[in-house]
């Protein structure tokens, strides 16, 4: 999850699956993109979706895909270090939450190796 206007490193990239250009803000979410894309069950890929309402400020999740059955599945991509911070911890409730409300049962997040 980052911040709805965040500005630093941003790496665009076309892919079939998506309509839209995707940003993507990290290593992390370069590199599940790519998976995203070669995975067949995966139709479509919305990037930053705007997490509209939600009560702790404007974030947006960072992959929102659309699965063979039309069924939705996001993504939150984390650095492992950061996992147990109580912003992020704060910040994957709230995107779990919203997305729960909103009928979405395929919701995880995607870290980095441990090294």
């Amino acid at each position: 999850m980052i911040k709805k206007n965040f500005k630093g490193r941003c790496v665009k990239q076309s892919v079939s699956k998506s309509k839209d250009v995707c940003r993507t803000y990290s290593d992390i979410q370069t590199r599940y993109l790519d998976v995203l894309q070669a995975n067949d069950d995966v139709i479509e890929i919305r990037c930053n979706v705007i997490l509209d309402g939600l009560e702790i400020g404007d974030y947006t999740s960072d992959f929102v895909c659309v699965k063979s059955g039309n069924d939705l599945m996001v993504r939150e991509c984390v650095n492992r270090k950061h996992l147990m911070k109580p912003l992020t911890v704060k910040l994957l409730d709230a995107s779990k939450d919203y997305w729960m409300r909103h009928g979405v049962m395929d919701w995880g997040i995607v870290t980095n190796e441990e090294k």
